[in-house]
């Protein structure tokens, strides 16, 4: 991913107009690839996340995944405060006039996806809770096999590309004088981001104090090897291992807890990469597009994301990936908009990851103190005992 940018922003500063026409097609081509594939990776993520309940049917797997959403949704909401706040103050509306003029493309490949995107969603919602309705086991494994196939498709196919668009999406940027022209803005919307993880994480595990009643740092405090890997990795799922046995070396969490949330959390709750690419979606709105969304759209857009969020592969960029129905349908990103969200989340993705990680711990707790008693027994037990007491 350096590699590509790094070669982008080379052609991007020295080639003539001609091959940029070049560049352009390649990235025109591989952009309608991306594209085919975001109703795939919606059918095939969110329609098995939803049927996956009935295998878990429990009291705890409902809360975990309602805080999950939760997360998700209030992270953003803070992130999308922060840009309308700050955002404005940077100086971008200025450069926008300023940049020079893309040549065109040779010519347009179109690769139209089977569905919209927004048809893709409302499809994977009724699949999902039909299949649980009608306990529909035949569909239920073939919807599993499904999203095999489809991350297979990531991995294979798209993952292999996204290099070479992005390096494409730079060259454009440092072609027009884009990319020089805002870099002291990424630079500081990445600090940013940074920032808002930590406060994200000291809002979670103060609330995990407050309803498990235990110190939050006891569980906090074992998390740096876990922080340190998904910085290293840029996966939940790579990190699992190590989350698994900081979280064990707590004394205010219970193992059973620890067994069950870590390994769900993984896949389920991504606050950090929401915070962050939420933040990200503003900034690159006011960069291409001149304007920052309309509260209402980001109302909707935020809604749906802890949906797709919940959905999202655990896999580097997973987020991004699961999201792009809602980049494009609702904030209307186009291909220069998604091919830089690609690139700049990229540039930051493991410290996503690491807030993702270490916020478990935190939902962990949360877990602990609904469903367990100071003494760490559960509380349904206690009152079926008392019950029977009286």
């Amino acid at each position: 991913m350096i590699i590509g940018i790094t070669i982008g922003v080379m052609l991007g500063l020295f080639v003539n107009s001609k091959a940029m026409m070049v560049i352009l097609t390649v990235k025109e081509i591989l952009g309608s690839i991306i594209f085919f594939t975001v109703p795939l990776v919606i059918f095939g993520f969110i329609t098995p996340a939803i049927t996956s309940l009935k295998n878990n049917a429990s009291k705890m797997l409902g809360t975990m995944a309602a805080m999950c959403y939760i997360s998700a949704v209030g992270a953003a909401t803070m992130s999308a405060i922060a840009g309308y706040i700050i955002i404005p103050h940077f100086n971008i509306a200025s450069q926008v006039a300023e940049l020079k003029e893309l040549p065109e493309v040779i010519f347009k490949l179109k690769i139209d996806p089977i569905m919209p995107v927004m048809t893709a969603l409302v499809l994977a919602i009724f699949t999902g809770v039909s299949v649980i309705w009608t306990n529909a086991e035949i569909v239920d494994k073939f919807l599993n096999e499904i999203q095999k196939m489809v991350l297979s498709i990531i991995t294979r196919i798209i993952v292999p590309i996204l290099p070479i668009f992005i390096a494409a999406t730079f060259s454009e940027l440092a072609y027009t004088g884009s990319l020089t022209k805002q870099l002291p803005v990424f630079l500081k919307v990445i600090i940013i981001v940074l920032i808002g993880h930590f406060i994200w994480l000291t809002l979670l595990y103060s609330l995990a104090g407050v309803i498990s009643k235990k110190n939050p740092l006891e569980v906090a405090k074992h998390y740096l090897p876990a922080y340190l890997t998904a910085v290293g990795t840029m996966s939940s799922a790579a990190t699992l291992p190590v989350a698994l046995r900081c979280a064990h070396k707590s004394k205010a969490l219970i193992p059973e807890v620890v067994d069950f949330a870590i390994p769900l959390g993984a896949t389920t709750h991504l606050c950090g990469s929401v915070l962050t690419e939420t933040f990200f979606c503003f900034t690159i709105s006011k960069i291409l597009y001149g304007t920052l969304p309309e509260v209402s759209t980001v109302i909707l857009f935020i809604l749906l994301f802890g949906i797709f969020a919940i959905g999202a592969p655990g896999v580097p960029g997973g987020t991004v990936m699961a999201s792009l129905a809602i980049v494009t349908g609702v904030l209307g990103f186009d291909a220069s908009g998604v091919g830089l969200l690609i690139a700049i989340f990229a540039l930051q993705d493991s410290f996503g990851t690491a807030c993702n990680v270490t916020g478990d711990g935190a939902l962990a707790l949360m877990l602990r103190g609904i469903f367990y008693d100071k003494d760490g027994k559960p509380k349904a037990n206690k009152n079926k005992i008392e019950q029977a007491s009286a």
